[in-house]
């Protein structure tokens, strides 16, 4: 009972601020129209039919999951190197300084961070102007409204993510197996690749799922630094709440990335779970 009575406030909440509008927007996604004014409003399919009778949402479709794979992608490599660098080349106060720089951008605001990278790689920026202080004929680097500056601005927001998870996985190895690997004549590659990757994997799935699953809905990074470039779902559903006014479909896109999140889930846990049987 003490259990039920610890636990009940927490639920209570969960059902306030999660369940609740949850329901709601699966009741929309089933009207024909927004439930304001006189307009009457018939329950249909037809929201979930948005992909078959508008076949241009295939290829954002697509264009976000290009955006989420490539950031996943890069988030692993430079989280998984970032990580181990942590581990095994410090320790300390020294480990902990940078722990707080790795998480540093949790502490800033989203928008100001992504309005920070249009000053510096637009054309006539920051990175612009460093270059052609060495190189005064420089051709301009600006790659603004682009892919690769969505893509860029994803990772700044979501490397840490990969980081920690990476570090929690590789903290926990111990160092016995790696002085083995090197006594019998392991080369570094051999090290890297046969024991400290597959030791990782959980980090790197965790960290893998942590980033992939909100990086194929977010909006704000393609919004600004993609310009007419950065459709995606999430900037659709965006534009259905906001613009369009048309809840229905928004919301009927928005449980459509939720059952890819959730097949996501169901995809790698059973992974997960064998690794940490291991």
């Amino acid at each position: 009972m003490a259990t039920v009575a610890l636990l009940l406030p927490t639920y209570a909440w969960l059902t306030l601020a999660v369940l609740l509008p949850l329901g709601a927007m699966l009741v929309f996604s089933f009207l024909s129209g927004t439930p304001m004014g006189k307009r009457q409003v018939v329950f249909t399919l037809k929201n979930y039919r948005a992909f078959i009778d508008q076949p241009y949402l295939l290829g954002v479709a697509w264009t976000s999951l290009l955006i989420g794979l490539w950031t996943t992608a890069i988030c692993a490599v430079l989280g998984f190197l970032a990580a181990l660098a942590l581990v095994r080349a410090t320790a300390g106060r020294v480990r902990e300084v940078l722990l707080i720089l790795v998480i540093l951008p949790f502490w800033t605001n989203g928008l100001v961070r992504v309005f920070s990278w249009t000053m510096v790689i637009r054309e006539g920026g920051f990175l612009d102007t460093a270059i052609r202080a060495l190189w005064a004929d420089a051709p301009s680097v600006g790659f603004l409204y682009s892919l690769p500056a969505i893509v860029l601005g994803l990772v700044h927001g979501y490397l840490p993510y990969m980081v920690l998870t990476c570090y929690v996985a590789l903290v926990s190895i111990d160092d016995a197996l790696l002085e083995a690997a090197e006594s019998l004549g392991a080369r570094w590659w051999t090290v890297l690749f046969k024991i400290l990757v597959p030791l990782a994997a959980p980090g790197l799935i965790s960290g893998s799922i942590l980033i992939f699953v909100p990086v194929i809905g977010a909006f704000m990074e393609p919004r600004i630094l993609g310009g007419t470039k950065g459709v995606t779902l999430g900037t659709v559903i965006e534009e259905q709440f906001t613009q369009a006014f048309n809840w229905p479909l928004g919301a009927a896109l928005s449980f459509t990335i939720l059952a890819v999140v959730l097949g996501v889930f169901a995809t790698f846990s059973g992974v997960l779970k064998r690794n940490a049987a291991l």
